[in-house]
């Protein structure tokens, strides 16, 4: 079963069994290759009466062996890979517009650095209810996608600010542009079949990165309550260890993203959905960044 969590779960186009068309076996007399657990194929919400190319298998033409399915007939109101594209632009064109504005309008000198950082504390806290709020319901919001965009936004400028001030100068540019690696290696990665997305991978995936937030959570109450850094993983050698495993755990969310909208494309999904796609990949590309930030800021410490 997937899990409902902003960070964990990559909202998908198959709400019954998690990820649909991971190599799943066809079963003598029952439905083709990637029908089980599909909404878009038998019993597709969204189907027409008659003629409709998504009430029948879209995958009866797939590759087994990589799951690739073939790109639907038609695509009216249906979700394609130039909606996806317009709205992750759009989602990330806020953010990175109220991440500028907190990085001019909210000074972290010493002065006014404690005021900064709790405004963008308390960014972070509303993006993460809103963040909540959108996976649990059953469909996108484009103004609750936006706005959780707009106070993420917020958070990341005044720290990025604080670390490029305060700790490693050209620290936020790094991270952007090893953010952009990562999208660009893993996206090529995907393409040319070197990482298949099945359902180990899903697994194995979901499982590393609950163990991952455990342990970091476990460090920050430490932290809290203890002092100091906590048990280090996020400070030394093994904050860099944690910080790398990060950024792989972040690269293969990518690859459940792109796996989720060729799915959603391939059974039909509707337009909206592009929405739930772009929400995924907002999420998952803050995680990689807030990664290398925390990596970057780690190594120049301990210079």
């Amino acid at each position: 079963m997937r899990s409902r969590n902003p960070v964990f779960s990559r909202r998908g186009f198959s709400r019954d069994n998690g990820y649909a068309g991971f190599n799943a076996a066809p079963q003598a007399g029952g439905p083709a290759v990637g029908t089980q657990g599909n909404p878009y194929a038998q019993g597709n919400p969204y189907a027409q009466p008659a003629g409709n190319p998504y009430a029948q298998n879209p995958y009866a033409q797939q590759d087994l062996q990589y799951g690739a399915p073939q790109a639907p007939v038609t695509t009216a109101g249906r979700m394609t890979i130039d909606d996806v594209v317009l709205r992750t632009a759009s989602t990330l064109g806020v953010l990175i517009l109220t991440a500028a504005l907190s990085w001019a309008l909210l000074p972290v000198d010493e002065a006014n650095i404690g005021r900064s950082y709790g405004i963008g504390i308390g960014a972070a806290l509303i993006g993460m209810v809103l963040a909540f709020v959108q996976s649990f319901k059953r469909k996108a919001s484009p103004a609750l996608i936006l706005t959780y965009a707009a106070f993420e936004g917020v958070f990341l400028g005044v720290v990025s600010n604080i670390v490029d001030t305060h700790i490693a100068n050209g620290a936020a540019m790094q991270a952007v542009i090893g953010t952009m690696a990562v999208f660009a290696g893993v996206l090529v990665a995907y393409k040319a079949g070197w990482i298949r997305v099945n359902r180990r991978f899903y697994g194995f995936v979901m499982a590393a990165a609950l163990g991952f937030v455990l342990l970091m959570t476990v460090n920050m109450l430490f932290a809290v309550f203890g002092g100091g850094d906590g048990l280090g993983f996020r400070s030394g050698a093994l904050g860099v260890i944690f910080g790398i495993v990060g950024i792989i755990l972040g690269a293969c969310f990518l690859a459940l993203d792109f796996k989720q909208v060729e799915d959603g494309i391939a059974y039909g999904a509707p337009r909206d959905e592009a929405w739930l796609a772009a929400f995924g990949l907002t999420l998952t590309l803050v995680w990689i960044y807030m990664e290398f930030l925390r990596l970057i800021a780690i190594l120049n410490q301990n210079d």
